[in-house]
């Protein structure tokens, strides 16, 4: 964890000699390597300005004293970090570890650094982090939101601080960088009527997630006009594993004139859990009972016990995007916001008979 000390511009350094802890300054560094402060903080921050053999000699100097720049208080002196926030609703998820990565990638491209929050699908913890890094004053947000609150946009805006929406699209003027969900969820459950199943079950949850409500949409389009097919819809508290082997227990449980014959899940995590629970209780097997599909195609779902069906995002894609978006509107904050939107792409495996 990154530790900050506004009391002073330099850190600790320990001399073997005498075993203390010793301040070393920017004016120490230039004392050492026999040139002006100013020159070192052009090594520090332009050093295309500074000649190589002087950069070389300020750096062993910086190496021989110990010196580390103190960020912290070089950005309340510039009224600016050098880092953009995340949020993202669950950061154990495959899927938004990905999306951090790109994010992370792209960013570092820009010289700055991404600060991850995880608002555990929770509208308070989301809020104390939008809180949290406008009071930072990071360069700006990338949040996939839970229930963004209007007022906190506002504050974050009024405070030059863009907020781009990730694996979500802006109903206002906030840029965006989503997928298409409503296509995914067509994709998928189009895969299973294309199988031959008729009696589906969509299974994702809490339904005010923008993305859930998205897939299970594009379920009931591919199932509008088809005859004998119907839908069942179970909700889950969580898009968890430990959810949807709850999920896959009680359908083993349900009787086989009972029970659907395809399963679309909001997410690859719910399938997962889906496959464990449906096998834990004996007798209903994947594809043959059960044919089952995921959403995300996070990198264990080729490697399950049944390698899963799933509709694929570019996670890396989507947050490499969205600092792209995000840096576009610090440079023209009058433009047009970017949206982004990504295709999903079916990817069959063995879950569904493929």
């Amino acid at each position: 964890m990154k530790r900050f000390n506004t009391a002073n511009t330099n850190v600790g350094v320990k001399h073997p000699s005498r075993q203390v802890n010793v301040a070393v300054s920017v004016k120490d560094v230039a004392r050492a390597a026999g040139v002006s402060v100013g020159t070192v903080s052009n090594v520090l921050n332009r050093p295309a300005r500074v000649a190589p053999s002087t950069v070389e000699r300020v750096h062993a100097a910086i190496a021989e004293l110990g010196f580390v720049r103190n960020d912290a208080a070089r950005q309340l002196r510039a009224g600016r970090s050098r880092s953009v926030g995340l949020i993202v609703l669950d950061s154990a998820n495959p899927f938004f570890a990905e999306v951090s990565r790109g994010a992370e990638e792209r960013a570092a491209e820009h010289g700055v650094t991404v600060l991850l929050g995880n608002s555990g699908q929770d509208s308070d913890r989301e809020n104390a982090y939008l809180d949290l890094f406008r009071e930072q004053r990071v360069n700006g947000v990338l949040l996939t939101p839970h229930h963004l609150d209007d007022h906190r946009a506002d504050a974050l805006a009024e405070a030059g601080v863009p907020v781009v929406l990730v694996d979500a699209e802006s109903d206002g003027t906030l840029p965006s960088v989503a997928v298409d969900d409503v296509e995914g969820g067509y994709l998928a459950v189009r895969h299973l009527l294309d199988q031959g199943r008729r009696r589906i079950l969509f299974a994702g949850g809490p339904a005010s997630i923008r993305q859930v409500a998205d897939r299970l949409e594009g379920a009931r389009r591919a199932l509008d006009g088809v005859e004998g097919a119907s839908l069942e819809v179970v909700e889950t508290d969580e898009l968890t594993v430990l959810a949807g082997r709850e999920v896959g227990e009680r359908l083993a449980r349900r009787d086989a004139a009972d029970r659907p014959d395809g399963v679309f899940c909001a997410n690859d995590l719910l399938a997962v859990g889906v496959l464990q629970g449906a096998g834990i209780l004996g007798e209903l097997r994947v594809p043959a009972d059960l044919a089952l599909i995921g959403y995300d195609d996070i990198a264990f779902a080729q490697s399950t016990v049944v390698p899963l069906s799933s509709i694929r995002q570019p996670a890396r894609e989507i947050g490499a995007a969205a600092v792209d978006a995000l840096f576009a509107a610090l440079a023209d904050p009058d433009a047009e916001p970017q949206r982004v939107r990504f295709r999903p792409e079916l990817v069959v495996r063995a879950s569904t008979g493929g």
